[in-house]
């Protein structure tokens, strides 16, 4: 697993993300470049949550803004490195639909909010044994 570095304005910009979104879920993806051992964020941009129903409990991405997403990167010379949602109410780990929808190659930024304030970050990635494991972030 790789260690993130991530810029103090792509961080932030997750946090009140995720608490402007509270009590829902909030997703957004992030950018920049990787070496051998770091993946260093660069940006983050939000997305909005295209989940039908119920946003509190789950995110989800439309297909044309994770192919926008794409777009941004291969214009702006940077890589599409993952993605970053909230977890309302509930600990930054990943769920059972997490690891569902989730990709070997991205990170996994999950920002836990409590009472409309971001508490937790953490992020994760799927090993070779589609298991997530946790990324320092530093």
């Amino acid at each position: 697993m790789k260690k993130l570095n991530i810029t103090a304005e792509a961080f932030e910009l997750m946090q009140k993300h995720a608490e402007a979104t509270y009590p829902n879920e909030c997703v957004g993806f992030f950018y920049g470049k990787e070496d051998d051992t770091i993946r260093y964020i660069e940006e983050a941009r939000e997305v909005p949550n295209s989940k039908e129903g119920d946003q509190r409990r789950r995110f989800e991405v439309h297909p044309k803004d994770y192919m926008q997403a794409e777009r941004y990167a291969l214009e702006n010379d940077i890589t599409l490195l993952g993605v970053y949602h909230s977890h309302p109410e509930h600990p930054a780990i990943p769920s059972e639909h997490d690891l569902k929808v989730a990709q070997p190659f991205f990170s996994y930024i999950i920002v836990s909010v409590k009472g409309g304030k971001s508490v937790k970050v953490r992020s994760w990635q799927l090993n070779n044994e589609n298991i997530f494991e946790e990324e320092e972030i530093g």
